[in-house]
Protein backbone atom coordinates (compact mmCIF):
# COMPACT_ATOMS: atom_id res chain seq x y z
CA UNK A 1 0.00 0.00 0.00
CA UNK A 2 1.27 3.37 -0.64
CA UNK A 3 2.31 5.50 2.22
CA UNK A 4 -0.04 8.79 1.25
CA UNK A 5 -3.65 6.00 1.49
CA UNK A 6 -2.63 5.48 5.42
CA UNK A 7 -1.92 8.97 5.86
CA UNK A 8 -5.19 10.28 4.31
CA UNK A 9 -7.47 7.93 5.93
CA UNK A 10 -5.61 9.53 9.20
CA UNK A 11 -6.43 12.74 8.10
CA UNK A 12 -10.10 11.93 7.44
CA UNK A 13 -10.64 10.94 11.11
CA UNK A 14 -8.78 13.46 12.64
CA UNK A 15 -10.43 16.02 10.50
CA UNK A 16 -13.71 14.38 11.27
CA UNK A 17 -12.89 14.68 15.26
CA UNK A 18 -12.22 18.36 14.61
CA UNK A 19 -15.56 18.92 13.06
CA UNK A 20 -17.45 17.10 16.13
CA UNK A 21 -15.39 19.41 18.15
CA UNK A 22 -16.13 22.44 16.72
CA UNK A 23 -19.96 21.78 16.41
CA UNK A 24 -20.14 21.39 20.10
CA UNK A 25 -17.94 24.09 20.70
CA UNK A 26 -20.65 26.49 19.23
CA UNK A 27 -22.49 26.11 22.28
CA UNK A 28 -20.34 27.88 24.13
CA UNK A 29 -18.68 29.84 20.95
CA UNK A 30 -19.58 31.76 18.22
CA UNK A 31 -18.96 30.69 14.79
CA UNK A 32 -15.51 32.87 14.39
CA UNK A 33 -14.24 31.64 17.91
CA UNK A 34 -14.76 28.14 16.98
CA UNK A 35 -13.39 28.17 13.91
CA UNK A 36 -10.41 30.47 15.74
CA UNK A 37 -9.54 27.42 18.21
CA UNK A 38 -8.42 25.31 15.16
CA UNK A 39 -5.55 27.72 13.94
CA UNK A 40 -4.76 29.09 17.43
CA UNK A 41 -4.65 25.50 19.49
CA UNK A 42 -2.82 23.87 16.45
CA UNK A 43 -0.08 26.09 15.38
CA UNK A 44 2.39 25.42 18.35
CA UNK A 45 2.59 22.20 17.49
CA UNK A 46 3.02 22.31 14.29
CA UNK A 47 5.98 24.56 15.01
CA UNK A 48 7.15 21.89 17.51
CA UNK A 49 6.65 19.29 15.14
CA UNK A 50 9.05 21.31 12.50
CA UNK A 51 11.46 21.36 15.51
CA UNK A 52 11.23 17.91 16.03
CA UNK A 53 11.86 16.33 12.44
CA UNK A 54 14.67 19.04 12.31
CA UNK A 55 16.75 18.70 15.08
CA UNK A 56 15.10 14.99 16.08
CA UNK A 57 16.12 13.29 12.58
CA UNK A 58 18.55 15.78 11.20
CA UNK A 59 15.90 16.79 8.52
CA UNK A 60 17.11 20.29 7.04
CA UNK A 61 15.26 23.34 6.58
CA UNK A 62 14.34 23.95 3.28
CA UNK A 63 15.03 27.23 1.93
CA UNK A 64 11.95 29.79 1.85
CA UNK A 65 10.92 31.52 -1.34
CA UNK A 66 8.17 34.61 -2.08
CA UNK A 67 6.68 31.99 -4.16
CA UNK A 68 6.21 29.92 -1.29
CA UNK A 69 5.30 32.84 0.87
CA UNK A 70 2.65 33.69 -1.96
CA UNK A 71 1.29 29.98 -1.84
CA UNK A 72 1.19 29.69 1.83
CA UNK A 73 -0.99 33.03 2.67
CA UNK A 74 -3.37 32.08 -0.41
CA UNK A 75 -4.12 28.77 0.98
CA UNK A 76 -4.08 30.03 4.35
CA UNK A 77 -6.74 32.78 4.12
CA UNK A 78 -8.79 30.56 1.80
CA UNK A 79 -8.80 27.69 4.26
CA UNK A 80 -10.29 30.14 6.60
CA UNK A 81 -12.79 31.14 4.98
CA UNK A 82 -13.99 27.66 4.34
CA UNK A 83 -14.07 26.67 7.97
CA UNK A 84 -16.04 29.67 8.63
CA UNK A 85 -18.32 28.54 6.16
CA UNK A 86 -18.45 25.30 6.95
CA UNK A 87 -18.69 26.23 10.83
CA UNK A 88 -22.02 28.29 10.08
CA UNK A 89 -23.44 25.59 7.89
CA UNK A 90 -23.34 23.42 10.83
CA UNK A 91 -26.19 26.12 12.43
CA UNK A 92 -28.41 25.34 9.16
CA UNK A 93 -28.25 21.80 8.65
CA UNK A 94 -27.66 18.17 10.92
CA UNK A 95 -23.75 17.31 11.29
CA UNK A 96 -23.15 14.41 8.61
CA UNK A 97 -25.76 16.79 6.07
CA UNK A 98 -23.64 19.83 6.69
CA UNK A 99 -19.98 18.27 6.25
CA UNK A 100 -21.97 16.25 3.01
CA UNK A 101 -22.18 19.72 1.22
CA UNK A 102 -18.55 20.59 1.76
CA UNK A 103 -17.56 17.35 0.11
CA UNK A 104 -17.96 18.39 -3.86
CA UNK A 105 -14.38 19.51 -3.02
CA UNK A 106 -12.51 16.78 -4.74
CA UNK A 107 -13.90 17.50 -8.46
CA UNK A 108 -13.52 21.41 -7.41
CA UNK A 109 -9.97 20.28 -6.45
CA UNK A 110 -9.33 18.43 -9.66
CA UNK A 111 -10.42 21.34 -11.80
CA UNK A 112 -8.32 23.20 -9.70
CA UNK A 113 -5.59 21.38 -9.97
CA UNK A 114 -5.43 21.01 -13.68
CA UNK A 115 -5.98 24.92 -14.10
CA UNK A 116 -3.01 25.75 -11.54
CA UNK A 117 -0.64 22.65 -11.63
CA UNK A 118 -1.59 21.50 -14.99
CA UNK A 119 -2.53 17.92 -13.02
CA UNK A 120 -4.40 15.45 -15.30
CA UNK A 121 -6.41 11.98 -13.83
CA UNK A 122 -7.18 9.06 -15.46
CA UNK A 123 -10.62 8.23 -16.58
CA UNK A 124 -11.02 5.55 -13.54
CA UNK A 125 -10.35 8.11 -11.28
CA UNK A 126 -13.05 10.65 -12.75
CA UNK A 127 -15.78 7.85 -12.25
CA UNK A 128 -14.46 7.11 -9.16
CA UNK A 129 -15.39 11.28 -8.55
CA UNK A 130 -18.17 11.01 -9.91
CA UNK A 131 -19.74 8.28 -8.35
CA UNK A 132 -18.43 9.82 -4.76
CA UNK A 133 -20.58 13.09 -5.78
CA UNK A 134 -23.68 11.25 -6.86
CA UNK A 135 -23.66 10.04 -2.96
CA UNK A 136 -22.68 13.46 -1.69
CA UNK A 137 -26.33 14.94 -4.13
CA UNK A 138 -28.15 11.63 -2.67
CA UNK A 139 -27.34 13.37 1.09
CA UNK A 140 -28.18 16.15 0.51
CA UNK A 141 -31.71 15.82 -0.94
CA UNK A 142 -32.74 12.63 1.75
CA UNK A 143 -34.74 14.53 4.05
CA UNK A 144 -37.43 15.99 1.58
CA UNK A 145 -39.86 14.37 -0.60
CA UNK A 146 -38.35 13.73 -4.03
CA UNK A 147 -39.08 16.50 -6.67
CA UNK A 148 -37.81 18.67 -9.13
CA UNK A 149 -38.37 21.78 -7.15
CA UNK A 150 -36.80 19.93 -4.36
CA UNK A 151 -34.28 18.71 -5.91
CA UNK A 152 -33.11 21.67 -7.87
CA UNK A 153 -33.67 23.93 -4.16
CA UNK A 154 -31.34 21.04 -2.83
CA UNK A 155 -28.63 22.20 -5.02
CA UNK A 156 -29.06 25.80 -5.37
CA UNK A 157 -30.48 26.78 -2.31
CA UNK A 158 -28.80 28.69 0.29
CA UNK A 159 -27.15 25.83 2.14
CA UNK A 160 -26.19 24.12 -1.07
CA UNK A 161 -24.24 26.90 -2.09
CA UNK A 162 -22.41 28.03 1.41
CA UNK A 163 -21.40 24.05 1.03
CA UNK A 164 -20.48 24.47 -2.84
CA UNK A 165 -18.62 27.42 -2.05
CA UNK A 166 -16.92 26.19 0.89
CA UNK A 167 -15.43 23.02 -1.23
CA UNK A 168 -14.53 25.26 -3.65
CA UNK A 169 -12.43 27.57 -1.18
CA UNK A 170 -10.79 24.17 0.72
CA UNK A 171 -10.05 22.86 -2.90
CA UNK A 172 -8.52 26.34 -3.71
CA UNK A 173 -6.65 25.52 -0.38
CA UNK A 174 -4.94 22.52 -0.90
CA UNK A 175 -4.06 22.69 -4.36
CA UNK A 176 -2.11 26.14 -2.77
CA UNK A 177 -0.71 23.77 -0.05
CA UNK A 178 0.40 21.26 -2.42
CA UNK A 179 2.17 23.88 -4.78
CA UNK A 180 3.87 25.77 -1.83
CA UNK A 181 5.38 22.20 -0.64
CA UNK A 182 6.74 21.64 -3.31
CA UNK A 183 7.80 25.63 -4.59
CA UNK A 184 10.55 24.45 -1.79
CA UNK A 185 11.75 21.46 -3.64
CA UNK A 186 14.06 18.94 -2.69
CA UNK A 187 13.62 15.13 -2.20
CA UNK A 188 12.03 15.15 1.47
CA UNK A 189 8.37 15.81 1.27
CA UNK A 190 8.08 14.87 5.04
CA UNK A 191 9.70 18.39 5.67
CA UNK A 192 8.50 20.48 2.88
CA UNK A 193 4.70 19.97 4.44
CA UNK A 194 6.09 20.20 8.00
CA UNK A 195 7.70 23.72 7.05
CA UNK A 196 4.61 24.74 4.96
CA UNK A 197 2.06 23.55 7.75
CA UNK A 198 3.69 25.46 10.99
CA UNK A 199 3.94 29.00 8.13
CA UNK A 200 0.56 28.28 7.05
CA UNK A 201 -0.71 28.15 10.83
CA UNK A 202 1.07 30.49 12.18
CA UNK A 203 0.18 33.62 9.71
CA UNK A 204 -3.34 31.85 10.32
CA UNK A 205 -3.54 32.36 13.56
CA UNK A 206 -2.39 35.89 13.13
CA UNK A 207 -5.36 36.74 10.83
CA UNK A 208 -8.15 35.31 13.26
CA UNK A 209 -6.29 37.32 16.00
CA UNK A 210 -6.74 40.63 14.66
CA UNK A 211 -10.12 39.80 13.08
CA UNK A 212 -11.48 39.20 16.54
CA UNK A 213 -9.78 42.17 18.40
CA UNK A 214 -11.43 44.24 15.55
CA UNK A 215 -14.92 42.39 16.11
CA UNK A 216 -15.48 40.80 19.44
CA UNK A 217 -12.71 41.20 21.91
CA UNK A 218 -15.08 39.62 24.17
CA UNK A 219 -14.51 36.07 21.83
CA UNK A 220 -10.91 35.77 23.52
CA UNK A 221 -13.16 35.16 26.71
CA UNK A 222 -15.00 32.16 25.65
CA UNK A 223 -12.27 30.83 23.74
CA UNK A 224 -9.95 30.48 27.19
CA UNK A 225 -13.07 29.63 29.24
CA UNK A 226 -13.37 26.69 26.79
CA UNK A 227 -10.21 25.65 26.78
CA UNK A 228 -10.52 22.07 27.09
CA UNK A 229 -12.72 21.51 24.12
CA UNK A 230 -10.67 23.87 22.55
CA UNK A 231 -7.43 21.89 22.93
CA UNK A 232 -9.23 19.05 21.54
CA UNK A 233 -9.94 20.87 18.09
CA UNK A 234 -6.29 22.28 17.64
CA UNK A 235 -4.38 19.53 18.99
CA UNK A 236 -7.15 17.04 16.16
CA UNK A 237 -6.82 19.90 13.54
CA UNK A 238 -3.01 20.29 13.66
CA UNK A 239 -2.85 16.26 14.02
CA UNK A 240 -5.21 16.07 10.33
CA UNK A 241 -3.37 19.07 9.05
CA UNK A 242 -0.31 17.51 8.99
CA UNK A 243 -1.07 14.13 7.47
CA UNK A 244 -3.44 16.41 4.56
CA UNK A 245 0.20 18.46 4.03
CA UNK A 246 2.19 15.11 4.01
CA UNK A 247 -0.43 12.79 1.52
CA UNK A 248 -1.04 16.29 -0.94
CA UNK A 249 2.76 16.33 -1.18
CA UNK A 250 3.05 13.19 -2.27
CA UNK A 251 0.04 12.57 -4.53
CA UNK A 252 -2.38 14.77 -6.97
CA UNK A 253 -4.50 16.75 -4.57
CA UNK A 254 -7.60 15.38 -6.76
CA UNK A 255 -7.02 11.58 -5.93
CA UNK A 256 -5.83 12.82 -1.75
CA UNK A 257 -9.44 14.30 -1.44
CA UNK A 258 -11.25 12.28 -3.44
CA UNK A 259 -9.89 9.30 -0.60
CA UNK A 260 -10.32 12.04 1.72
CA UNK A 261 -14.04 11.38 1.63
CA UNK A 262 -14.39 8.87 3.56
CA UNK A 263 -14.54 10.98 6.40
CA UNK A 264 -18.52 11.16 5.73
CA UNK A 265 -18.58 7.63 6.84
CA UNK A 266 -16.61 8.62 9.99
CA UNK A 267 -18.93 11.66 9.91
CA UNK A 268 -21.76 9.58 9.95
CA UNK A 269 -20.63 7.19 12.91
CA UNK A 270 -20.33 10.63 15.07
CA UNK A 271 -23.94 11.96 14.19
CA UNK A 272 -25.12 9.02 15.28
CA UNK A 273 -23.31 8.13 17.99
CA UNK A 274 -22.18 11.49 19.36
CA UNK A 275 -24.73 13.92 18.15
CA UNK A 276 -27.89 11.72 18.54
CA UNK A 277 -29.05 12.35 14.93
CA UNK A 278 -31.37 10.10 13.06
CA UNK A 279 -30.15 8.58 9.35
CA UNK A 280 -32.63 8.24 6.96
CA UNK A 281 -31.87 5.19 4.51
CA UNK A 282 -31.07 7.37 1.07
CA UNK A 283 -28.24 9.15 3.28
CA UNK A 284 -26.76 5.48 4.21
CA UNK A 285 -27.37 4.68 0.71
CA UNK A 286 -25.18 7.95 -0.27
CA UNK A 287 -22.61 7.10 2.25
CA UNK A 288 -22.31 3.58 0.37
CA UNK A 289 -22.17 5.50 -3.21
CA UNK A 290 -19.10 7.67 -1.45
CA UNK A 291 -17.22 4.19 -0.52
CA UNK A 292 -17.93 2.42 -3.78
CA UNK A 293 -16.11 5.72 -5.32
CA UNK A 294 -13.06 5.69 -2.80
CA UNK A 295 -12.93 1.80 -3.83
CA UNK A 296 -13.70 2.37 -7.41
CA UNK A 297 -10.34 5.09 -7.06
CA UNK A 298 -8.12 2.39 -5.24
CA UNK A 299 -8.23 0.05 -7.99
CA UNK A 300 -8.51 2.02 -10.97
CA UNK A 301 -6.19 5.21 -10.69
Amino acid sequence: MELWIPITIAAAFLQNLRSAAQKKLQGSLGTTGASFVRFGFGFPLAIAYVAILHYGTGRAFPPLSFEFAGWSMAGGVAQILATLLLVHMFTLRNFAVGTAYSKTEPVQAAIFGLLILGERITLGAVGAIVVGVLGVAMISVARMPLSWSNLWAAMVGRTALIGILSGALFGISAVAYRSAALSLGGPDLIMQAAVTLAVVSTFQTAIMVAWMAATDMGEFGRVARAWRSSTLVGVAGILGSACWFTAMAMQQVAYVRALGQIELVFTFAASIFVFRETITRMEAAGCILIVAGILILLVLR
